[in-house]
């Protein structure tokens, strides 16, 4: 297939990709003003409801904002040679393979990141703020762009080197290495997130003795889960919404709470919360989704083994001396549709995760702190209660609060 076909097919899948979001968004958006099912009557009263419909169709019009000026810019790279224009700045600062790859990259991501930097600085300080969920301050956004960016060239830089390296040494059995590389990071990054990544942005401590840290410990007691990690997380310096989450297996398993979870809810229903995270840890969804994340990595690298060496995807974006960088850059446009419906099928078995999790928290505590704690998290992050059901399908990695309620009553 020669790269002007391929070209147009690129084209074609950005078009269409772009077509089916703003398809569902809209669907989405045109639900916002829907009545609210009866069993969720308690979740906003009238004034909260208006302007959790506020905060949805600011939100949608920003994002459709966003979205169009996302795809403008990627248009243009590809009609005018703006993937060539960055190679050829890359070449002519080195003629190592590694080095033009790493400054190739670089410049897009970081430049990526500079030219959509508005778009997230006006949704954390005027949109977010707007609705009361900011407490970041500018000092704050500013620290996370940098460190995020000094962890991106040297994680993101390093596995891209060794990746090119094992490409020159092994040629197209380059990804059976580059899948060791990822698998052996991942488990790493899984073990070890929370101590290693975490604390560079937050400040975790552990929980303080008291009656919330005791019913904790009395509950995985009676189900026979080893806890010895509980930690609060400092959320409320960048929002006042909350979460908790699970990471890490064996000894290096943990729960961290955020302390706006804390505040904001009852004891009984952050047992349940955390009854819920056990669920997962019971049922072995996390060994699951680690291994499924896995498992498609090494589908997608050897993939990408069969196209990398073909001259016609580097050119096919413009690029007009082939290469491993460029060729990434395409394949990674024309595996999109691939990786789209792997996607619909990981969100699949999500939603039935975490009813699992939902069950196992019903069972093993009880069902009404747990209801009463996800409307509160709903009401909380002015979420919507009435998404189109292809939104859900196409996006949703949870279900909806109305099923999950369902669920648990049933």
């Amino acid at each position: 297939m020669n790269s002007n076909i391929l070209f147009y097919i690129i084209i074609a899948i950005l078009l269409i990709q772009f077509l089916i979001e703003t398809v569902l968004e809209y669907l989405n958006a045109k639900r916002y003003t829907d009545v609210v099912p009866s069993e969720l009557n308690d979740v906003f009263d009238q004034e909260e409801y208006r302007k959790s419909q506020e905060y949805k169709k600011t939100n949608y019009r920003f994002g459709m904002a966003s979205s169009v000026f996302s795809l403008s810019l990627t248009l243009i790279f590809l009609i005018f040679g703006g993937f060539e224009w960055i190679d050829t700045i890359a070449r002519s600062f080195s003629d190592n393979p590694i080095l033009i790859a790493l400054i190739f990259f670089g410049i897009i991501m970081i430049g990526n990141d500079i030219v959509t930097t508005p778009f997230s600085y006006y949704h954390t300080f005027v949109i977010e703020e707007k609705f009361g969920f900011n407490k970041s301050s500018k000092k704050l956004f500013w620290t996370d762009k940098i460190k995020g960016w000094i962890m991106m060239m040297i994680i993101g830089g390093g596995i891209l080197s060794l990746i090119i390296w094992f490409f020159q040494w092994a040629g197209t059995n380059f990804w059976i290495y580059a899948w060791a590389l990822i698998a052996v990071f991942s488990l790493f990054m899984n073990l070890f997130y929370s101590k290693l990544i975490v604390p560079l942005f937050n400040k975790q401590t552990p929980l303080a003795e008291g009656s919330l840290k005791s019913k904790i410990e009395a509950y995985a007691k009676n189900v026979g889960f080893e806890l010895k990690n509980i930690f609060v997380i400092d959320g409320s310096k960048r929002s006042t919404k909350a979460n908790a989450y699970f990471s890490g297996f064996g000894k290096e398993k943990r729960i961290t709470l955020y302390d706006t979870l804390i505040n904001d809810l009852e004891e009984d229903e952050i047992v349940a919360v955390l009854a819920h995270e056990v669920g997962h840890y019971k049922r072995k969804h996390i060994i699951f989704n680690l291994s499924a994340s896995i498992l498609l990595t090494g589908l997608t690298l050897f993939i990408l083994s069969i196209f990398i060496n073909n001259p016609e995807v580097s050119l096919a974006i413009g690029v007009s001396q082939p290469s491993f960088h460029a060729a990434l850059i395409g394949f990674g446009i024309l595996y999109s549709p691939i990786s789209e419906i792997t996607g619909l099928i990981m969100n699949a078995m999500s939603r039935k995760f975490e009813y699992q999790a939902d069950d196992f928290a019903k069972k093993t505590f009880a069902p009404k702190p747990l209801i009463t704690s996800l409307k509160k998290l709903s009401k909380n992050s002015l979420s919507n209660l009435t998404p189109h059901p292809a939104y859900v399908f196409m996006h949703y990695s949870h279900p909806t609060l109305m099923s999950r309620i369902q669920n648990l009553k049933a």
